[in-house]
């Protein structure tokens, strides 16, 4: 609701009086009101909203808005080491060059009124996807990874028609609350605990919760606290021993040098593609992707747009289009087996460019840099007399957990203090995670140059008393 009806916003044309009445006479209403009468009294918004007054110029707004921006601070300006589920990695120049060309970003999702190559371009890169994992199916992005996990646990469920999920604990806590959300009320969720002294999963307690309306195993590999899971053979034996299926989610950039989820029994994979060629953003640059085999019991099950190939009746000429459209929410709309909306395609598209680009010993180059940096990080930090680096004993992929109890200060000083030397520290865990004590997450990729982490290194030594 406006502050004052009387108002005019120069960028809502419709805002002008003379329109708004226009428009009323058309439709036959008398008050804009009229257009809510099925919403209850009780959930509506009586009162004015408290907005400030519009800017009446664009040089003012655009004033605004600099001096909006202007309080972050960004990558670029501080050496960052801050993770937990969106990545520093480098975005090549044509990523950018490719996503930004208005036949893909004026129709990134939808349908365009011409297609310029964006449904060929989705499917290119849902084959190199399906490369990268393995497997034979990979649909058009969701939102985010957390959308695409919650999605892949609903379709296992649906799969096996039981509604118990078990999740391994050592599992990003905001993904989490988006799956307990996504879930409810039709799923019940119940956590697995890790291993204390190497953060990989307990596989004794899963196999005692495991029963018999148990749908799905969830876990991460790498899990949240960068911890590679070596057992997920033995996690996959004991969800499908209880006839659940295994949902893994994975980050891209690691299958250079990890084996994908299928190899050690993966039902289906998930995971956000955030890491292949986006750049870090407030509020966008994510985009996840699930994946199974050509099995019609899971493709059926999958809400959201698949792309394949095709011929036409011209003899050697290919199309590319939707699989299995009738099954999604856009033909069905309410009947759908779970609504989906806008996709992130443009990301897709995205993704795709960064993977012709970097190729098969690109990826495999970029996962043993970003393996050898976070070893290198932890050996040096390790060294530091008041740290403690947790689950040493286990192989970590770009990010690994650094505990401060030694030191008598919190997560949350430490992180001034390096603030104060231009570096942004790892995120803390103290509040999800308070068995792990003062602890922070810190994550090292390809852009961290052994200078970069000396410099951290030598910063912690100060500001930890060591």
């Amino acid at each position: 609701m406006q502050k004052d009806k009387r108002s005019v916003f120069p960028y809502i044309p419709n805002s002008v009086p003379e329109i708004k009445r226009e428009m009323l006479e058309v439709t036959g209403a008398e008050e804009i009101e009229d257009f809510f009468e099925d919403i209850p009294e009780k959930l509506r918004l009586i009162e004015s909203m408290d907005l400030p007054e519009p800017y009446p110029s664009e040089a003012e707004l655009k004033r605004h808005v600099g001096g909006l921006l202007s309080r972050n601070t960004s990558t670029d300006e501080l050496l960052s080491f801050l993770g937990a589920g969106c990545y520093q990695h480098y975005v090549p120049a044509v990523c950018d060059e490719v996503n930004q060309r208005s036949e893909f970003l004026t129709a990134y999702a939808g349908e365009p009124y011409d297609d310029h190559g964006r449904f060929q371009t989705l499917f290119e890169y849902a084959s190199m996807m399906g490369d990268l994992l393995e497997m034979d199916v990979v649909n058009v992005p969701t939102y985010d990874g957390y959308q695409a996990a919650a999605t892949a646990i609903r379709m296992a469920s649906r799969i096996t028609g039981r509604k118990k999920v078990l999740i391994i604990r050592s599992v990003n806590p905001g993904k989490l609350s988006k799956i307990r959300d996504y879930c409810k009320p039709d799923l019940s969720i119940e956590l697995v605990d890790y291993e204390e002294s190497n953060g990989q999963t307990d596989l004794t307690q899963l196999q005692n919760q495991i029963t018999g309306d148990t749908a799905a195993v969830y876990f991460e590999n790498p899990n949240f606290f960068g911890v590679i899971e070596p057992d997920g053979d033995c996690i996959a034996d004991i969800a499908h021993s209880g006839g659940a299926l295994l949902v893994a989610s994975v980050d891209p950039i690691s299958l250079g040098v990890l084996t994908p989820p299928v190899t050690y029994g993966a039902d289906i994979a998930c995971g956000d593609i955030q890491s292949l060629g986006m750049h870090m953003q407030c509020g966008g640059g994510q985009a996840g992707f699930i994946a199974t085999a050509d099995d019609p019991r899971f493709i059926m099950e999958y809400p959201s747009r698949l792309f394949g190939i095709a011929p036409t009746k011209v003899p050697g000429e290919y199309g590319f289009g939707d699989v299995a459209y009738d099954r999604t929410s856009f033909a069905k709309r309410e009947g759908g087996k779970e609504w989906v909306g806008t996709a992130s395609a443009l990301w897709g598209i995205t993704a795709g460019v960064y993977l012709a680009l970097m190729g098969p010993q690109g990826m495999i180059e970029i996962g043993e840099s970003i393996l050898t940096r976070a070893r290198y990080a932890i050996r040096e930090i390790g060294k530091i007399k008041n740290l403690r680096i947790s689950f040493e004993t286990s192989v970590c992929f770009k990010e690994f957990v650094i505990n401060f109890d030694k030191t008598g200060k919190t997560v949350k000083e430490i992180n001034t203090q390096l603030l104060s030397h231009g570096i942004q520290g790892g995120a803390d865990l103290t509040e999800a995670f308070p068995e792990l004590g003062e602890s922070a997450l810190y994550c090292v990729t390809e852009i961290h140059s052994k200078e970069n982490i000396d410099a951290l290194a030598n910063v912690l030594r100060e500001v930890s008393g060591s």
